[in-house]
């Protein structure tokens, strides 16, 4: 088997094709998309911008930050890396990957680059893969309930308090 047909059946639908039981919306899921692109272009160019210098923690932390970019656009936007063999199988293992996984590997890949060298260009080229954690993050939380079964909830919470409270005083009597 060649690695083509590997990568073709790495990116044909499955049984777990695209995480469809995620509970994400189809314009969340646009926005989170758009979000670590955009998030991969601030940290490329940033990160470009802090390897001209000569403080080597600058230079690490810029070079960090390109490889933010290249992961990011990896697993976001595969058609942006048509010429690396792996990008499809690449996107499709991180599809499957559940919202709180992909929050805890963006801001954790994020916030590398600004420990190392605390600068405006680290901290605002980072902003936006960041806040693409924070979204994926967001959707990992579920859906908001609606208003009638929160009302029941807290109508029922309320209930067993004072059925709590009336044993209880019933037993110090």
């Amino acid at each position: 088997m060649s690695a083509q047909d590997e990568q073709f059946q790495a990116a044909a639908p499955g049984p777990a094709a695209a995480s469809a039981d995620d509970g994400m919306t189809w314009w969340y899921r646009w926005l989170c998309r758009i979000a670590g692109v955009v998030g991969g272009m601030s940290c490329a160019f940033a990160g470009l911008w802090n390897c001209v210098t000569i403080n080597p923690l600058n230079i690490a932390a810029g070079v960090w930050m390109m490889l933010n970019a290249f992961v990011l656009f990896l697993c976001e936007a595969p058609f942006c890396c048509q010429f690396i063999e792996f990008a499809n199988a690449v996107a499709t293992r991180a599809d499957k990957l559940r919202p709180w996984q992909k929050a805890a590997f963006y801001c954790g890949m994020a916030a590398f680059p600004v420990m190392l060298s605390l600068t405006l260009t680290t901290l605002f080229g980072n902003a936006i893969a960041f806040a693409t954690g924070v979204l994926y993050g967001l959707s990992a939380l579920g859906k908001k309930g609606d208003a009638i079964s929160y009302a029941r909830i807290q109508q029922q919470k309320q209930l067993d308090e004072e059925k709590l409270t009336g044993a209880l005083e019933g037993q110090a009597l």
